[in-house]
This record gives C-alpha cells, structure tokens and sequence, in this order.
C-alpha cells in the first residue's frame, strides 16, 4: 500500500523528508467544493478531504509503523519570470533590437541585469522630431544672419539669384521670430483698407484716396500720432474726423475750374508772346516731358503763325494753346513782365481743353495728337496743382497710347525713323509723369513693365538726328541695347530686343550672324560714346531708370499683395532696393553728379543736376521710410524682433536723405532762382516729403534739447522759409506752409521751434 499511487499525486517517495513544512508548501494543489469527493480514493481519506475526520483520526496505531503516513501535497512550482505579465509602455535598446519582451524596469530591465549589459531608453519619436526641429531651427536663424550680413556686399547676379530663391519658396514656412500676427504690424506702411467715406463731401471727394507711399499718408499718421498723444496727455480732444487726409492736403483740387464758356476758340496771342513762350516751354518743360516732338511742332508753328492761310486741326491748336498754358504759369512764378491783356494760363487751358477735351473728342477715335493733347492737360494740372484730376487725365492718356500700340516696339518701315523715336519718347513722357503721380497720390501705376517692349529713347538731343549714325541706331536694337547697357549697367537692356541673345554656361553658341551683329553693336557703340556729350536726354534717361527703382519700392514695399511678407522678407527687399539706388548713383555721369545748386548761368546743367538731386533723394525716402515709421510707432519689443539694428541703419539713413535735399539749398529763400533751376512742377512734392521724414524724427525718436533735436529744428525752421516764401506765388505751397505751422504750433514747443518770426 505504501507504493500504491494515488490518483492525481505523486509518489510518496519523491517527498523529500526534509523538505521545509509552510503553509505554501502544506497546502493540498488541488481544492475540490465542499462535499465532493472524487472516486476511487481509500475510505480515510475520503473522510478526510468531505470533512467528516480530523486528521488526527490517522495517527498510525502502535504495531502498524508506516502504513497510513501522512501525505503532504507540494505545490507546483512556477518558473521565474523576467515581466510582469503585461505590455511595457516602452522597451529598452538592447530588447528593441533582439525583439525580446523587456520588463521595462528603470534603470535596468531584468534581461539586461541577467545578462550583464548596459540597459538604455532611447527618445521617443515625438522627442526626436522636437530636437531635430530645435536643431534645424537654431541652424536657419544662423544662415538668415548670414544673408542679411552678406546680401549688401553681393554683386548684381548673385543678388538676382538670391532673389528668385526667395521667391521659389517662398510659399514655403517663413523663417521668423514672430508670429504672423505681428507680421502685418512690422509692415507698417502697406495699406490694404480705407478709414475713409470717399464720397461724403466735396473736398473728401477732391482729394480722394491716398495710399501709403503719399508724403501726405506719412504726414497723416504723424499728425494723427501726436494729437492722439496729446489728448492722453490732457489735451485738446483727439477728433479722427478733423486729421482726416483730405484736412491735411495742400493739393489745389478742391478748387472749382471755371469754365469760360465765352472764351473765342479762334483767339491767339500775338506773334512775340508766342515766340516767348514757346521758347519758355522748351527750355524748361520739353527736356524732362517729351510728349511732343519739337522739329516737327516747331515747323508747324512757324508756319500757323507767317501764314494766315493756314488751317490746322483742332486738336494740334489744343496742342499749342496747352503749351501756351504750361508756359504762361512758369511765367506767373518767375514774375515775367511778358503779359497778354485778358488772358492767362486758365485761359489758354480752357481753350485747350474746349478743343481736344471736350465730349465730342472724348468719343473719336484716339490719334497721336490726341494722346499729345491729353499728356499735356495732365501736365497742366499737374503743375497747378491738381494731382488727382492729372492722375485721372494722365491716366486717359496711357489707355490711348496703349491703344495705338504705342507700348510696344515699331517694326514697321512705313514710319520715318525720326516718327518712331519721337513715339518712343511720348510713351516715356507719360510713364515718367505717371511715377510721379503714383508718388504723390499713392495710387498704382497705370504703365505696366510686364506689357511694355517699347526701347527706351536714345541719349541725344533732337537737334542731333541729322547725324547719320545717330538716327540709324533708332531701327538697330542691338546697338541700342548696348548703348544703354553701357550706360545704365547690365539688367537695362530692352526685354524684347530681337537682336540681342541673353548668354550662359549652358546655353549654345549664338549663330555666327548673331555673333557679327553683337560685334558691330560694341563697335558702334564705343564710338558714339567716346563722341557723346552730356545733354538734357541723357539726364531724362537715367531719370526713367531711377523711376524703374522707384516703380520696384512701391510695388515690392506698399502694395496691399506685400502685406504677408515677413520683417526678413522686407530686409532684404529693403536693402537690394537701397544699393540699387547707391549703384544708379555711381554710374550717374561727373556733369549730373549732385551737389548744392550753383546759379544757371555758371552751370549748364544746373536743372538736370537738380532733377536728378530731388528725384534721387525722394526714391531713397521712399525705400527707407518704412523702417523709420517702425521705429516710430511700434513699441521697442516689436522692434527687437524685425532686427533693430537694420531698422535703425536704414531709418538714420531716410533722415540722412531728407536732410541733404535741404542741403541742395541756400539759406535764404529765393523762388525766382529755386523755379528757374528746378523742376518747378513738383518741387513742393520733395520739399513736403523731406520735412514729413524730418518731424517724424524729431517728435518720435529725438530727445529735446539735444544736439540731434538742435540739428534738426534748423533744418524744420529752414524748410518753413522757403515754404513761406513760396506761398506768396502758389496757393498750394500755402497750404502746405499752414499744415505744417498747425503742426509746429501745437507740438513744437518741447524743441524750441521758433515761429515767432514766421508770419
């Protein structure tokens, strides 16, 4: 019996004796349900596991030995485990990489301390994502750095490259240290809404829009900044209504153009007030708005004027008398004694207008004279004053220009060479009277270089197109091309010369009749250079390539599409724009070269000197201003962010600008010599533009009684003279002069500005 196996246990005689007796070990491995007991067991024990003996009842009896020993049942033991039975949210190295359940114990797993390696955790992916970002980050920030550094000291083709990167990606994430919602506040001078009802009155509706590029936008903001400030401080009330723009333009629209219904169409002046004018208009108007071409409008004046049987147009007798009317308001400000009784400039633009402005021509077909005739009606405006009816007439202009076709390159033979140019040079004209209203008003321009092939005019006088090698190079656009490329620098040429095959490492060989003609090209070119003097046209021509710079600011710094541009975007726009500026200034010939104005009489080329000065320092204000009105009117931590220091360069460098063009001008005002030497057309448009910069300075950056406010009260006080000077002859420059005295009279007094000697 003592070998006999029981069902479900094992052998008595593997118990090991000595095996230690705990409760773990004593209890039975198998539990059955109370009075259940399985089959074919002994009848004690039976007895014992229903609970019916205790297990004292089984003591052996004296005399039986062994024969009903105790059976202890061991229980079965379980393997060690290295988990706890459950997935770990993350597994060691060592585990990962032999695919082995890991225990996930810190700092080493179970496997790893069997084992007898080093247990490490790597990152996450999320984590490793995060500082691979912070690294590519921290990377970026160093190569913007090195661009803005380096992007001044470029030449012109690795800053064109620089250029198109930028562009190709930049729909990409900007590189910034600021969030997109200050982006729109660090372009402080786009303008992409109205605070204006444009149409609630007349003077609102004579001024109508002024966009961000307007010296008259800077001066709203400035007046609008100060006497908010002052209303916080205790002062007056801030009133939006009376700083609105139209309260602050010096502009003459606003007053009511009589219309001289009895004025005889027929009437002329006589023969040498004619004479006087005419000559007036070509030698102070004519080099700078070629809008009419002088030989042949000269021949056709002498004869109009020797014979009485003559009967021209209507429209070329609108022509003169508009010419008559420009001159006659030059003459009003130089005080000519050369008078006709009854008549001024109105007059002889009212009969101007009556003849080619009038419903019945607005409704004809256009023709040259008609594009002529519109040109110089806005050029008339223009000069009284009236900026926005000549952004208005100057604008029907360039829409009939276009539909002539006037835009674009002639390759007709059935038009004389002399015809062609003189096309050309209208088509100038008014692009060159168009950037200047786009600045003054603040509105887009209405010519389009996307649209535009038509060359650009040759540096010669007309008087000079006798000259055989001159007028051939009118139908050569290869020299031509090379002409003006030589002059203006490479990136000038026509963009759609068919004589000229843009070069590079990849592109194949030009054709060896390309290669002859590109030879020719620099040989007649050196020679007309080397026989090239300085003359009016050559200063309009590099005066239209500083307009292209000027065109490139505004569209690229003001226009409502720059509004997403990041303050690193706007770096280095800013800074391509300011060294093409420096770069058109370097190439500009030693008799353009600005400097202080000398008298007319000792300087040939006083005029073009001093239009190439104004014009100049106006497109260098018009680049840097924003950078000035940053620092101006946002708080110092925005500053931070858009790179202070850039900011700060360049803002020192827009006072610098506004400040010399004050230095092209004596002390003491004299108007007759200011309007015989400078583009008297718009020179009030520069003087404003300058003094707007010089109190935005003064007022929001300048501490009083300080040597830099000392420097620049001199420069207010001295533009105020010549402002005053000015308005006993324009009614706009008194308007200007009264703008700024409400100014200096509320806000000037913490710099010590005198106004007690201005009346």
């Amino acid at each position: 019996m003592s070998d006999r196996q029981l069902p479900g246990f094992p052998y008595a005689s593997n118990i090991l004796p000595n095996e230690p007796t705990t409760s773990e070990q004593s209890e039975p491995a198998y539990i059955f349900a109370p009075n259940i007991v399985p089959s074919g067991l002994s009848p004690y024990v039976s007895e014992l596991l229903a609970g019916r003996r205790d297990s004292s009842d089984f003591a052996p009896e004296p005399g039986q030995g062994s024969r009903n020993p105790k059976v202890p049942i061991p229980r079965a033991t379980r393997p060690v485990a290295h988990s706890t039975g459950g997935r770990v949210s993350r597994a060691c190295e060592a585990c990962r990489d032999q695919k082995a359940k890991c225990s996930g114990h810190r700092p080493s797993c179970h496997r790893c301390q069997e084992s007898g390696v080093a247990c490490s955790y790597g990152d996450r992916k999320r984590e490793k994502m995060l500082k691979q970002l912070d690294e590519l980050t921290a990377q970026l920030n160093v190569y913007e750095t090195l661009v803005r550094d380096l992007y001044p000291r470029l030449e012109q083709t690795l800053v064109q490259h620089v250029d198109r990167t930028l562009g190709r990606h930049s729909g990409m994430s900007r590189p910034k240290s600021f969030s997109e919602g200050e982006t729109s506040k660090l372009a402080t001078s786009i303008t992409n809404y109205t605070e204006e009802d444009f149409n609630r009155d007349e003077k609102v509706r004579a001024t109508g829009f002024v966009g961000a590029h307007s010296e008259l936008a800077w001066l709203y903001k400035l007046k609008r900044r100060l006497d908010s400030r002052r209303s916080t401080f205790g002062g007056d009330g801030f009133d939006q209504e009376s700083v609105s723009i139209s309260s602050l333009s010096y502009f003459e629209d606003d007053v009511e153009i009589i219309n001289l219904d009895r004025t005889e169409l027929s009437k002329r002046p006589p023969v040498h007030i004619a004479d006087h004018f005419v000559k007036l208009y070509f030698r102070t108007v004519h080099p700078a708005f070629p809008v009419i071409g002088k030989g042949v409008f000269l021949t056709q004046y002498q004869s109009f004027y020797m014979d009485a049987t003559v009967r021209p147009g209507k429209r070329w007798v609108a022509v003169l008398n508009l010419v008559f009317a420009i001159a006659a308001a030059y003459a009003q400000l130089i005080d000519d004694d050369v008078k006709v009784e009854g008549d001024n400039h109105l007059s002889y633009f009212t009969r101007g207008w009556r003849l080619g402005m009038d419903s019945i021509s607005l409704l004809d077909h256009v023709s040259l004279q008609q594009v002529q005739v519109e040109g110089l009606a806005a050029f008339y405006l223009f000069c009284t004053g009236q900026v926005n009816r000549a952004w208005r007439i100057n604008g029907i202009a360039i829409r009939s220009a276009t539909a002539m076709g006037l835009n674009l390159r002639s390759e007709t033979r059935s038009v004389p060479l002399v015809s062609k140019e003189t096309r050309y040079r209208v088509w100038w004209a008014l692009s060159t009277l168009d950037a200047g209203l786009c600045l003054r008003t603040g509105r887009p321009p209405d010519t389009d270089p996307a649209f535009c092939t038509t060359p650009l005019p040759i540096p010669f006088i007309e008087e000079d197109f006798d000259v055989t090698s001159i007028i051939e190079i009118v139908d050569d656009f290869s020299v031509r091309s090379a002409l003006v490329a030589s002059l203006l620098g490479p990136g000038n040429e026509e963009t759609a010369d068919a004589g000229n095959i843009e070069s590079s490492p990849n592109s194949p060989a030009p054709p060896r009749n390309h290669r002859r003609r590109g030879k020719k090209a620099e040989r007649v070119t050196a020679d007309l250079i080397e026989t090239m003097t300085p003359n009016s046209f050559l200063a309009f021509l590099y005066g239209l390539d500083l307009d292209r710079i000027t065109r490139n600011a505004v569209q690229t710094l003001y226009a409502p599409s720059a509004t997403g541009k990041s303050w690193i975007e706007m770096e280095v726009v800013i800074s391509n724009l300011n060294a093409n500026a420096d770069a058109w200034l370097s190439r500009l010939p030693t008799e353009f070269q600005i400097s202080k104005l000398a008298d007319i009489g000792r300087d040939p080329f006083v005029r073009q000197r001093a239009d190439v000065g104004f014009r100049f320092y106006s497109a260098k204000l018009v680049i840097t201003q924003p950078c000035l009105s940053q620092l101006a009117y946002h708080s110092p931590s925005a500053n931070a962010r858009a790179g202070g220091t850039f900011c700060d360069t360049m803002a020192a460098i827009c006072v610098q600008m506004a400040c010399e063009m004050w230095d092209m001008l004596p002390e003491n005002p004299n108007i007759t010599w200011l309007v015989e030497v400078s583009p008297w057309w718009c020179v009030l448009h520069y003087f404003m533009q300058s003094v707007t910069v010089i109190l935005t300075q003064l007022f929001h950056r300048t501490k009083p009684q300080t040597p830099e406010s000392a420097d620049l009260v001199q420069y207010v006080e001295k533009a105020l003279r010549w402002l005053h000077a000015m308005s006993g002859k324009d009614l706009a420059s008194k308007k200007a002069w009264l703008v700024c005295m409400d100014i200096l009279s509320r806000h000037g007094r913490e710099h010590s500005i005198r106004l007690d000697n201005m009346p």
